[in-house]
């Protein structure tokens, strides 16, 4: 089953958007902070969240010692591709991220125990968070981009972890890593070279430049 529709009023929200391409952009994903970065800038858009088994998938590549970025231009085209079959007219934009430490791909913790087995592995470590996105319509692609950022973790002690996931509750659970930088997860880090909102998950500034040529919004 395809998740839930999201819907925004564009007319009164999206100014900068075009009237007449207002409702054809798709966000194949059912990442909240992705949603609330193209909220955030004005972009129109429903979700439709793609029915794939993307952990197994994760799990497959990496045993065949996929490079990273391939691997998330695999599963973000992947996401693109399966919702543009089912929504042709539209313009589907799919995105993955995939947390790179030290050759291990890690991904959202399943439970607590989890969590902090992450956090303590990735404490005082830097890795690399590579984002990929396609875009596609009528089932195919159309446009991709790709950016990679470095982040660096401070060493923490066990008492900041436990607190830590404490005050971030279920939150953990919705992010690879166990964190959200744009929140008290900022607190784990010393350092972040690259663009912060590719860190977030997604290079706003590419995705815009593209959906202005495609004249989703006004140039």
């Amino acid at each position: 089953m395809l998740g839930n529709i999201i819907m925004f009023n564009t007319r009164a929200i999206y100014p900068l958007a075009n009237d007449n391409c207002s409702r054809s952009v798709i966000l194949a994903s059912n990442s909240h902070s992705r949603a609330r970065l193209l909220r955030n800038a004005g972009v129109p858009f429903i979700i439709k969240v793609p029915n794939i088994a993307e952990k197994s998938l994760l799990q497959s590549l990496q045993k065949k010692q996929t490079k990273t970025e391939e691997a998330a231009i695999f599963l973000a085209e992947l996401k693109a591709i399966y919702v543009s079959h089912k929504y042709p007219n539209a313009l589907v934009i799919g995105s993955d991220q995939i947390l790179d430490c030290v050759g291990s791909w890690l991904t959202k913790p399943v439970d607590r125990v989890n969590a902090e087995l992450t956090l303590r592995y990735l404490s005082g470590k830097s890795h690399r968070l590579v984002t990929a996105v396609v875009a596609a319509k009528a089932g195919e692609k159309i446009w991709q981009t790709i950016d990679v950022v470095t982040i660096s973790m401070r060493a923490m002690s066990e008492s900041f972890i436990d607190r830590y996931l404490d005050a971030v509750g279920d939150e953990i659970y919705t992010s690879v890593g166990a964190y959200q930088l744009e929140s008290y997860g900022s607190q784990l880090f010393t350092k972040l070279d690259g663009d912060y909102f590719t860190a977030l998950g997604l290079p706003l500034f590419q995705v815009l430049e593209f959906l202005r040529i495609h004249g989703v919004l006004v140039r």
